[in-house]
């Protein structure tokens, strides 16, 4: 029997003993996290499939998995032979888990959940819908300890103090802003459920998750203290000195949900209803007052200061020099050297490690040759490794941790001589990311109002691509940081303003089922252009250094600005990487980046 098929056995007998009809998982883990520590990936675990956002619902006779349009290839593919079946939604309608269990559910059902791994506004939309049913849920079932028997135990290493060297700020500053904010709107205290938000405040980092420098824990700001919910013995002894001088308390994790319970009578809490678990959330008495809002931090945090900025610099030439000795070397050894997917994952790793500061991929890399770049999350495994050939398309979506800050970009090359359809789709995806990268907005203006810079010209040929345009990134922290977000899609993050200091990623797309993909991805930081009588104008600037391949573009497509710009990037591109550069590979760059 497939092992998944084993697991999903196991399940539903607990599910019997427990009393549940149906059992809800969540890709997440209790702070409601993307990188989340191995201990929580549980539906990999489950299922086998491996992306990074999923719901599991599963009953007697059903197994089910929903995700979105960056794994609608990759879950099919993975579900095979699992005993689950991937959900697709019917082309242009809303249907999802929660709408599967309305109409499915029969009256008084019970269905089981880990309240911590479910966050209280989702749940709440679920009980609201299901309430004609009479829908009893169980927010403590949890078979996993029993069930996964070699489990990877949970993060213990040690934090790390992260300097102003790095920071910009020092912790009793940063502390200082966001009691500020929550005195403008009364607020007496400020819970904290997401690690990079306290990695943010308290200038540490930690090694809990595979991709994120940072460490599990919750904080809970009051006017005149913080506590950080996170086991002692985590903490290294001289940072404990410094955080009882600047009035940081630490309590022990698994606290946070008493110490919340024993919140003052008529107090304020600001708690973000989409970012807390249920059963933190509800640990909140009623006579609390929750404002329901983002947490200030994450707010903050998005706006990078000057030190950050001037860093983020200094760290996009060395992911800059590190992507271009990758591509001289897979240009040289190409045809004469077995190449694969995943050797080619590990050269880059290799070059990237050998820059100042570096600290690890800040995600698992793409690398994917021809149908698998069709795949916008693809990740090579053994099983699926890809070989090199001498003709297609190769994607290389991939980014660094660095003590200086986080990238993420995409380049796309042709090996061999490409088609014209390749071309095309190519040049049509390369003039949306100009077009977004130049482009001059009034301040004010959300994400949601600047997508359709980076697709009007795929929309125009009948083209599209089923994710977000651009995405907030951290500074040595998530790759992926609300609020920036540029999507066609209304949600919190896109109706929030583009403000100068923001980084978001410009990534527009084309994607032919098992032909192959093309995306050109840089990081745009957004600054102040100019004021006028109409007000304050924001442009952007592509910090994102590397060429970008010549042999795709069909210049007729392109206008005269377009083209403008792309010459002045590339020769960007030469003039900051060259001086770390060998002559045999300054020469190549020079070829790569000359005037199209």
């Amino acid at each position: 029997m497939n092992i998944s098929k084993e697991r999903l056995s196991l399940l539903r007998e607990a599910m019997k003993t427990r009393g549940c009809n149906y059992f809800i998982i969540s890709t997440g883990d209790p702070h409601l996290e993307e990188n989340i520590p191995d201990h929580w990936q549980i539906i990999a675990w489950l299922t086998g499939f491996t992306g990074s956002a999923a719901t599991v619902v599963i009953s007697e006779d059903a197994a089910l998995l929903w995700t979105d349009s960056r794994y609608y290839i990759q879950a099919g593919l993975q579900l095979e032979g699992s005993g689950f079946s991937f959900i697709h939604p019917v082309q242009g309608g809303k249907n999802d888990f929660a709408e599967w269990l309305r109409e499915n559910c029969l009256k008084e059902s019970i269905i089981g959940l880990d309240g911590h791994l479910i966050s209280d506004r989702k749940l709440r939309r679920l009980e609201e819908l299901l309430a004609p049913l009479k829908i009893r849920f169980d927010t403590g079932f949890d078979p996993f300890p029993e069930l996964w028997t070699d489990r990877p135990a949970l993060p213990s290493g040690m934090a790390m103090d992260y300097p102003v060297l790095y920071s910009g700020k020092d912790r009793v500053v940063k502390i200082n802003e966001v009691r500020s904010e929550m005195k403008k709107i009364n607020a007496d205290y400020q819970l904290l459920t997401s690690p990079a938000d306290i990695m943010w405040l308290l200038n540490i980092r930690g090694n809990d998750a595979r991709y994120s420098p940072q460490m599990s824990c919750f904080a809970l700001i009051s006017r005149d203290q913080v506590i950080l919910f996170a086991d002692e013995e985590r903490i290294p002894f001289r940072l404990l000195i410094e955080f009882d001088k600047q009035g940081i308390v630490l309590l022990p994790y698994e606290d946070t949900e008493a110490v919340l319970a024993a919140l003052p009578m008529r107090s304020f809490l600001i708690a973000s209803g989409g970012k807390t678990s249920a059963s933190l959330f509800r640990a909140v008495p009623k006579r609390v007052r929750i404002i329901d809002l983002p947490s200030i931090p994450s707010r903050l945090k998005a706006i990078k200061n000057k030190t950050e900025i001037d860093n983020l610099g200094k760290t996009m030439i060395k992911d800059g020099v590190a992507l271009s000795k990758f591509f001289y070397r897979f240009e040289k050894e190409l045809g004469t050297v077995p190449m694969s997917e995943l050797s080619l994952e590990q050269m880059l790793e290799h070059f990237r490690a050998e820059q100042d500061d570096y600290a690890g991929p800040s995600f698992r890399s793409v690398v994917a040759f021809n149908g698998h770049s069709a795949l916008p999350h693809y990740s090579a495994v053994p099983e699926t490794d890809s070989g090199i050939g001498q003709k297609g398309i190769l994607l290389i979506d991939s980014g660094g941790q660095y003590l200086t800050g986080t990238t993420d970009i995409t380049r796309t090359v042709s090996v061999g001589n490409p088609t014209l359809g390749q071309i095309k789709d190519f040049t049509l995806v390369l003039k949306g990311c100009i077009d977004l990268a130049k482009a001059k907005i009034p301040a004010g203006t959300r994400g949601i109002q600047i997508d359709i810079l980076a697709r009007q010209a795929l929309w125009e040929n009948g083209l599209n691509f089923g994710h977000g345009t651009g995405h907030g990134v951290g500074y040595f922290l998530n790759v992926h940081e609300a609020p920036p977000s540029v999507s066609p899609s209304e949600t919190a993050e896109t109706r929030s303003p583009v403000e100068p200091g923001m980084v978001f990623s410009d990534e527009p797309a084309v994607y032919r089922e098992a032909e192959y993909g093309i995306r050109t991805e840089n990081l745009l930081l957004c600054y102040e252009d100019e004021e006028t009588s109409f007000g304050t104008f924001l442009k952007f600037e592509t910090i994102s250094l590397c060429f970008i391949d010549k042999k795709l573009i069909d210049k007729t497509l392109l206008d005269s600005r377009q083209i403008a710009w792309l010459d002045r990037y590339h020769e960007v591109v030469y003039e900051k990487l060259t001086p770390f550069l060998e002559k045999e590979e300054t020469d190549w760059l020079l070829e790569k980046t000359s005037p199209l």
